[in-house]
């Protein structure tokens, strides 16, 4: 056996015994046991909103408060234009 392999078996039995440490005391198994993927997904995804910016309009709206401002304007706006008509 040479050192690299001598080197490689040693951390990999020091891995394995880490690992079987840890094992009893976090068995995801268990932990997760009766768990649901996805349950509160769409409770989540109901009360977020996210939109991608195009590169120009993230510079010109750097923060969420400037987009949000500039947004309302727009809204304002559009009101004073349906109310001339």
């Amino acid at each position: 056996m040479n050192d690299e392999q001598a080197g490689s078996s040693t951390m990999l039995k020091r891995r394995n015994r880490m690992n079987d440490d840890l094992r009893p005391k976090y068995d995801l198994r268990q932990v997760l046991k009766g768990a649901v993927r996805g349950k509160y997904a769409e409770r989540y995804h109901s009360g977020t909103n996210l939109v991608p910016l195009d590169p120009d309009v993230r510079k010109a709206f750097p923060t969420e408060t400037a987009v949000n401002e500039a947004l309302r304007l727009v809204i304002k706006l559009r009101k004073i234009g349906s109310r001339d008509r």
